[in-house]
Order: C-alpha cells, then structure tokens, then sequence
C-alpha cells in the first residue's frame, strides 16, 4: 500500500505542475505571424481568443521587425490606431513581453498605416481567481467594446488539462 501512496503523491505533484507553469506563447503560434492580416479570419485576434494566457506568461515575438515596431498601447489608442502614446514600444522582431497583471493587452504595429489594415492584436490575461479553481475556466474573447466568453477547444486551453488533474486528484484521493 505505502508503494501505491508514494507513486499517487508523485502522479499529484506532476499534475498540479502541468497546469500551473508560466509558458511562452509564440505570437500567431509560428515565427513571422506579426503582420498584416490576409484577411478578417487570418486576424491574430483569432488565435489570441484560442490561447489561455496567464499572469507570468510571456508573449514571444519572432518576425522581422527592422521596420515594424510592436506598441503596446492603451485600449483606446488600440481602437483607434494611435501610435503617438505608446505605453510600451518594442523594436527588432524578437522579443518577450511578460504578463504581469490579469485584464487586457492592447498591442498594435507601428509601421505606417498597418495598424489600420488590422496589424494588432489584444490579449486578456486570466486573473489568479481563475488559475485557482481548478483550471476550468472559458476563453476570454479579446473583443473591444467588451469582454465576452467563448469556449477555448484548441490546444492552447489549459483549462481542459486542469480539469482533467483536478479529476485525478480526486480519484487518487478517493482511492487513499
């Protein structure tokens, strides 16, 4: 019996550690997908709405960006494409940006008129509140004038991955 406990407290450790490292979230989920969208569905909004980001996740930015920095703007800067008050500019195609706090991230191209052509993307980071119970949590929809929740079925969603430990642990403590 004290065999089955020890490999149940590690089958918990490995669990409880799956869903709750920070992780790097390659932009577009490939190198070279900061740029202007072919079209309304090629949008990074698209993938953003797809992907669970947490508080100590990072952005990753791969492109080659010797003419097109990445401004991290405000909302309304964001909806209307104003690249003059940039909180935060990031120049050179690679780069990580860090989320530090849950809400939104408005992101936008600097390059002349790009940003206008759809060049942007927001990203709404889960609160700890989330992160809490147990994993399971909808996809925040990086919408505008407002947040709406979508279910995340894509192999970004963490939550189905911390639902499934959550079960685990139950059984595994069920069985003990």
């Amino acid at each position: 019996m004290a065999r089955f406990s020890a490999s149940s407290v590690l089958l918990l450790a490995f669990f409880f550690f799956s869903f709750s490292e920070a992780r790097d979230h390659l932009i577009g989920g490939k190198a070279n997908a900061w740029k202007i969208p072919s079209s309304e569905s090629d949008s990074l909004n698209h993938w953003a709405e797809k992907t669970r980001f947490l508080i100590g996740d990072s952005l990753v930015w791969e492109f080659d960006g010797s003419k097109d920095p990445v401004l991290q703007v405000s909302k309304r800067d964001y909806v209307t494409c104003n690249t003059s008050s940039p909180i935060e500019t990031y120049n050179g195609g690679n780069f990580k940006v860090k989320l530090e706090r849950s809400g939104p991230y408005y992101f936008i191209s600097g390059a002349e008129g790009h940003c206008h052509k759809g060049q942007k993307l927001i990203v709404v980071v889960m609160s700890e509140k989330h992160r809490r119970f147990f994993g399971i949590s909808p996809a925040p929809s990086p919408e505008v004038e407002g947040p709406t929740l979508a279910p995340a079925l894509t192999s970004g969603a963490r939550g189905l991955s911390g639902g499934f430990s959550m079960l685990a642990l139950g059984a595994l403590l069920f069985m003990l």
